[in-house]
């Protein structure tokens, strides 16, 4: 588990949907750092199929050592999330964080779909999402470090993740276009990001679309608790990410993620929208009573890892104490061309190497076409040549630059 720090003692989270599973989780992750947590939800009575209510979250929470102040919100309702949060600021004083959490999931065809459900999810996934942002902004922008996380998923536009449920994956991809406009909005004021699990979660909502059987094959919502939190204590200048649970928490050193399988040693559930392994969560669905609708094409086939990340697979493997010793740099590369995005490499403490930004900055920028890229550590194109040429452009320490051949030394050792 990531040990809590206590940089959110003192903050005040309101969280959308906290009556139970992840927002919930993370509601009482926070509370352990004395956090002030609104609870904005619609259950104020037990349901009878979901366990929970906002009440219940409530004393988590406080048990927690927390303060909470649970809601009744219908968060498509704009009287409603105004009036919360104006009882969460005269109440706790500001609002530092907004959890855009809440979320409505309908895994059904275009013909299968009835217009009230479509309107169900677009209000609560995409209105939902923007209405709160948008009351809770003008306090987030008074907040010392204000951030808003959407449990949304990154942005992927393989036609697999339209085909058979285009209604929830427009509504569900709302939420993610808020973070990639507000992010750029608001920079330099406030970090607005996403998070998404690497596999699926056991939720009540889970073992409803899926079965009971399906429990055994997913993560508990302890490591998108964890994940937000991580995220939630980065600076303000962290912004614009869309960020995968077990990245962001390799980042900041979790190994074990055993711990949160439901049922250690059962192969888990890749999550939806990510290209791993598409139709594994689907069919594992279908075998438990979800919609044929639901099924992908036959064709749909997932791609590889790619070559970046076979790359990166070989540098994990040679990473060394004495390789983090003799080094002592953090780095990061931004490519471009067919496998464009960003990579890092800590050399300096942790040894992890992975997608995205380092958490604590680079010591040096690398920017390169992601072909020369592979060139460079499989030894086909010489360090000193690419920047001579141009295909490489560094930004940083020039020492900490030169020094990396050695690890590409040995990569050629490992024959990549």
């Amino acid at each position: 588990m990531l040990q809590n720090s206590g940089k959110l003692a003192g903050c005040t989270l309101f969280i959308t949907g906290a009556s139970r599973g992840i927002g919930k989780a993370i509601a009482v992750k926070a509370a352990r750092d004395g956090a002030n947590i609104v609870i904005a939800a619609k259950t104020a009575e037990p349901h009878p199929k979901l366990p929970g209510t906002i009440y219940t979250a409530a004393e988590e929470v406080e048990a927690a050592g927390g303060r909470a102040l649970p809601c009744v919100v219908d968060i498509r309702d704009e009287k409603q999330v105004g009036e919360a949060v104006q009882k969460a600021v005269e109440k706790f004083g500001g609002i530092d964080i907004l959890v855009n959490n809440a979320s409505a999931i309908s895994l059904t065809g275009t013909l299968e779909t009835p217009m009230k459900r479509v309107d169900l999810m677009l209000g609560i996934n995409l209105r939902g999402t923007y209405v709160t942002s948008k009351l809770c902004l003008p306090h987030l922008l008074k907040s010392r470090s204000p951030h808003i996380l959407n449990l949304s998923p990154p942005l992927n536009l393989n036609p697999v993740w339209f085909k058979n449920h285009t209604a929830y994956t427009m509504a569900k991809y709302g939420m993610s276009m808020c973070v990639l406009g507000m992010a750029e909005e608001f920079r330099g004021q406030i970090a607005v990001n996403a998070l998404w699990p690497k596999t699926a979660i056991q939720t009540a909502a889970m073992d409803m679309l899926g079965g009971d059987g399906v429990g055994k094959q997913c993560r508990k919502a302890d490591i998108m608790a964890d994940a937000a939190y991580a995220v939630l204590s980065r600076p303000t200048s962290f912004t614009g990410n869309f960020l995968i649970d077990e990245d962001i928490l390799r980042q900041d050193g979790v190994r074990d993620f055993e711990q949160y399988a439901v049922q250690p040693g059962y192969p888990l559930l890749p999550d939806f929208f990510l290209d791993e392994a598409p139709e594994s969560l689907v069919q594992t669905m279908e075998e438990h009573g979800a919609t044929p609708a639901f099924k992908p094409p036959p064709s749909a086939t997932p791609p590889s890892s790619g070559p970046i990340e076979s790359t990166f697979d070989v540098i994990r493997g040679i990473i060394s104490d004495d390789v983090i010793k003799s080094t002592q740099g953090v780095y990061q590369f931004d490519l471009s061309g067919e496998h464009e995005g960003v990579w890092f490499l800590d050399l300096k403490s942790s040894g992890i190497a992975g997608r995205g930004q380092p958490a604590g900055g680079a010591d040096v920028i690398m920017s390169m076409d992601s072909s020369d890229f592979g060139k460079m550590f499989s030894g086909k194109l010489k360090p000193t040549m690419a920047f001579m040429s141009g295909k490489l452009k560094i930004k940083g320490d020039m020492t900490l630059a030169i020094k990396l051949e050695k690890l590409m030394s040995l990569m050629n050792k490992a024959k990549l």
